[in-house]
């Protein structure tokens, strides 16, 4: 099985499908790689270093697409690129078909099979997978650094002789992927952030961040499924717009990442709302590839109204390219290894990950998977303390009986084996207790008593031994040896076997004892410090 990576001939595209590492993978699971040379220079990846890994470097591009039997690539291959595609291949990349659609006619005559990665769904076992979140975590971080580059201000607040600076302000509208990875950005430059989701759920992920989160007065839920965001009502938008004026006043820099799948992007900052904003405000517009957020936005370039910087770069993963590369081919390989290896590849339609992101099949279109119904939740009701019920206790659901019903008869059938198995214990302990006393010797029975009240005592000395200036550990070995020193000294006024196991147990324990005192002593060193005039006092610092 050959897998074969084009360079990408997107304008401004520099990652790459695959890097050394993921090659030395993919080589291990029994597949043959070959790389058209020079693919990965733009991401700083040489020819060099992937040879050194186990791939093949072909020269052009239209060799890798006539001869591999899948195809690698970041972008969608263009039409001339996918003409080229062996008979009955398959390709993986980013295809959103909706975009493209003169895409489909070309590949479905070349009886191809073609996942597309932004299908993958948004599940544990696809987390591995998801290359839209690894590209959406880098994009956020790089939107933050692009609004720095242009922001004519510090982020965190400055005070220096010649003045004092506030920290930045920053809106972040939409905290999925991007938008976390951009309050964190954001928050670590020092700025000041708040966030605005129409998912409630994402309010403790921004506060978690220690960004403030922003809320309408209109309640509904913006959760569309899958992690992404659903459009929202005209009465919700509304109100949205409201809060986004408000904020126009007060924040200095803007990014926005929402994102509808399938569709365009949605206006949230149309022209009157941008032109709320102060001259200076910088605006990252990261749906800008989706047709934008800003209505003012233009794909691929800075636009600057009435002094409001827009920024619309399509390219933030590239400008990070040898670690989004490295994301990229990272969830590649795990998608190829879930597929199978060099010998048992296929297209498992079956599996729920793989079904979902395949767009064809042998050339032929496949519809979107059902959606799985989601499991009924239990409603779970913690019943409210009353005078008539102080603890709360939860009350039958069932109506009263009848007051001429006769008390049903309860039949208790085949008992757990827990209940028997207790009970068959404590009926051995009883007749061991009750054998002892019945034939055990008299002294025998003193001693024993002595020995059972002992261990009682000495639970209740031991446990109760405070570790003030101990670890709790610490307390109980020592509580355990004066106990031993105790019962040693009883014993090493003879001259037999015990008295000399007595006086090494006093010895021993003793030990321990000093030991564990030193060990405090010189903890509580620690917290002293000397005072200047050779006096040590105890520190207020925390260790």
């Amino acid at each position: 099985m050959r897998i074969g990576v084009p360079r990408e001939t997107r304008p401004g595209e520099k990652r790459i499908a695959v890097t050394p590492e993921s090659v030395t993978k993919l080589k291990a699971a029994g597949f043959d790689v070959a790389i058209e040379a020079g693919a990965g220079l733009a991401a700083s990846l040489s020819d060099e270093a992937f040879v050194r890994s186990g791939a093949t470097l072909v020269s052009t591009g239209e060799e890798i697409f006539r001869s591999s039997d899948v195809v690698l690539k970041v972008r969608p291959p263009t039409v001339a690129e996918a003409e080229m595609l062996r008979e009955s291949s398959t390709i993986i990349s980013l295809l959103h078909p909706e975009r493209h659609p003169e895409l489909a006619a070309v590949l479905a005559s070349r009886k191809a099979t073609v996942v597309a990665l932004e299908r993958i769904p948004r599940v544990s076992r696809a987390q591995k997978m998801d290359v839209l979140s690894s590209m959406a975590n880098l994009s956020g971080y790089r939107a933050v650094v692009e609004a720095a580059t242009h922001y004519e201000g510090f982020f965190g607040p400055q005070i220096t002789a010649a003045g004092a600076s506030r920290p930045a302000r920053v809106l972040v509208i939409g905290a999925g992927v991007a938008g976390l990875a951009a309050i964190a950005a954001a928050r670590a430059l020092g700025a000041e952030v708040r966030a605005f989701d129409t998912r409630a759920a994402a309010r403790e992920q921004v506060e978690s961040l220690g960004a403030t989160f922003l809320e309408v007065t209109v309640r509904e839920s913006g959760d569309g499924g899958g992690g992404y965001a659903k459009v929202m009502s005209q009465e919700f938008i509304d109100a949205e717009m409201k809060l986004f004026r408000d904020q126009a006043a007060e924040v200095q820099i803007v990014i926005t990442t929402a994102l509808v799948p399938g569709a365009k992007a949605p206006i949230l900052l149309p022209r009157d709302v941008t032109e709320c904003f102060a001259p200076g405000t910088v605006i990252v517009d990261m749906a800008a590839e989706q047709g934008g957020n800003c209505e003012l936005c233009v794909p691929g370039e800075v636009v600057t109204h009435h002094g409001v910087r827009i920024l619309g770069f399509t390219d933030l993963p590239s400008r990070m390219a040898s670690t989004s590369s490295r994301f990229f081919a990272a969830n590649l390989a795990h998608l190829l290894a879930d597929m199978g290896d060099g010998d048992s590849f296929r297209v498992d339609l079956e599996d729920e990950v793989v079904r979902a992101a395949v767009f064809m099949h042998a050339g032929n279109v496949l519809p979107p998977p059902p959606r799985k119904e989601a499991a009924p939740s239990i409603k779970i009701v913690v019943p409210l303390a009353t005078p008539s019920n102080p603890l709360g206790l939860p009350r039958s659901t069932r109506p009263p009986p009848h007051p001429d019903a006769k008390p049903a008869q309860v039949q208790i059938q085949n008992p757990p084996r827990r209940a028997w198995g207790s009970t068959f214990a404590g009926a051995l302990v009883i007749g061991a207790l009750f054998a002892l006393g019945r034939f055990a010797p008299v002294d025998f029975l003193q001693h024993f008593t002595v020995f059972i009240l002992a261990c009682f005592v000495g639970w209740q000395v031991i446990w109760s031994v405070s570790p003030s200036l101990h670890t709790p550990l610490m307390s109980v070995t020592n509580a355990i040896s004066g106990i031993i020193v105790v019962g040693g000294m009883l014993q090493v006024d003879t001259l037999n076997l015990a008295g000399v196991l007595g006086a090494a147990a006093v010895l021993f324990a003793s030990i321990n004892i000093a030991g564990g005192f030193l060990v405090t002593h010189r903890m509580l060193k620690m917290f002293r410090r000397d005072d200047g005039a050779g006096r040590s006092r105890t520190s207020g610092g925390h260790a």
